[in-house]
């Protein structure tokens, strides 16, 4: 796709064609639905046009889990793949007010860019004119195009004066294929050394980030939305909270570091928590347990335990319906006695092939009850719970 190509799609036809697509679901884009009315509009525009609004509206179609007036932006394949989802954006962009101008570099598509500009005068960077080209008229369908000011370049190259913070989201695909985890370009080591320039300074992070990667004095912060792991971000020490945090969204709730004593490990109680993954990664399970008066079943295990039931926005409550030492051969039988006709498995320190385990299970259940079978290790052993919501 070209900028060319693209102004054909933003002109009269265009926008007529997309305006007809806009009525069929990403399936029936791909489907009999899809095939007939491209038929149609190739007898009325040029193919390449008909081509590209196709590409753009099923690029629409997927978007819709990210961004609430989808249809109304502009996308690549690999522009969406990167681009924060939007209740991200919104929670991130509180930490720079207060600030008065905001670069935004390496923008892409314009994900992180219409949270900031919301706030704040923003200078949109990226060297991929397809992508500054969508990022301003994504930023003008949220009536926002006069906040920001676009400039094609290497962001390494950019001047940055009269800008008060940086928010850099460095690509983590290179010719088509992924980065390991920690590598990006341009590399994290020039994204922190940005504060020699601007003081206030947040970098995008893959959320398998190490977390020896951040520098000194830097916040790594992990956020999931409903239960899934997100992404993280990386804060300069005048953004910076703490060594690292976990914010689950949408709540917006936040748990960070805080001394305490060692938290007990003991045998499973009545209700087992199944922290969060974003508490997991930013190492947070012992204040966790602090704060919610549980136990771990192994010192080397984030599953937590207790007598009460729990209500955190940190953690899944389930109650424990059975308890016993992990036997791969007695489990169906165990699983029967109590009713159960539908499992879900969940995994943690504990070997096993779980969709092999699934399926071999599933064969043999015909009770009424829906469980979630926790495969761990108490104190070291191979251990099996079987539990049920709240």
């Amino acid at each position: 796709m070209t900028t060319e190509r693209l102004d054909a799609l933003a002109a009269p036809d265009g926008q007529a064609v997309l305006a007809e697509l806009a009525a069929l679901d990403a399936a029936e884009l791909t489907g009999p639905a899809g095939l007939r009315l491209g038929a149609q509009l190739r007898a009325r525009y040029p193919t390449e046009l008909v081509v590209d609004a196709f590409g753009q509206a099923e690029l629409r179609a997927a978007a819709r889990a990210k961004f609430a007036r989808a249809d109304a932006m502009w996308f690549t394949r690999a522009g969406l793949e990167q681009a924060s989802t939007e209740v991200v954006a919104q929670h991130r962009r509180t930490r720079f007010a207060g600030a008065g101008a905001v670069a935004d570099l390496c923008c892409g598509i314009g994900g992180d860019l219409l949270a900031l500009a919301a706030d704040h005068d923003v200078r949109a960077v990226d060297r991929d004119p397809v992508h500054l080209w969508m990022a301003a008229r994504n930023a003008a369908a949220h009536g926002l195009g006069h906040r920001v000011t676009t400039v094609e370049a290497d962001v390494r190259e950019v001047d940055l004066t009269g800008v008060d913070a940086v928010f850099v989201d460095p690509a983590r695909r290179a010719g088509g294929r992924r980065h390991r985890v920690g590598e990006s370009e341009p590399p994290l080591a020039w994204c922190a050394a940005l504060v020699e320039r601007v003081g206030a300074v947040g970098v995008k992070a893959a959320p398998g980030i190490d977390h020896d990667l951040a520098p000194p004095g830097w916040e790594i912060e992990f956020v999931s939305v409903g239960r899934e792991l997100k992404e993280a971000a990386l804060w300069s020490p005048a953004l910076a909270g703490s060594r690292t945090r976990a914010t689950v969204l949408p709540s917006g709730a936040v748990l960070q570091p805080a001394p305490g004593d060692a938290v007990p490990v003991r045998a499973p109680g009545g209700y087992l928590l199944d922290p969060d993954p974003a508490v997991t990664r930013a190492g947070l399970v012992a204040e966790l347990a602090r704060a919610t008066g549980t136990w771990q079943l192994d010192g080397q295990i984030a599953f937590l335990s207790g007598d009460e039931p729990v209500q955190t926005p940190f953690a899944r409550t389930l109650r424990v319906l059975d308890s016993a030492p992990w036997h791969q051969k007695r489990l169906p039988q165990r699983l029967r006695d109590l009713d159960v006709g539908a499992v879900d498995i969940r995994r943690r320190g504990l070997a096993g092939d779980v969709d092999a385990l699934h399926r071999t299970l599933q064969r043999s259940l015909t009770g009424t009850r829906r469980v979630t079978l926790v495969m761990t290790r108490l104190d070291d052993r191979p251990w099996a719970l079987v539990c049920s919501d709240l």
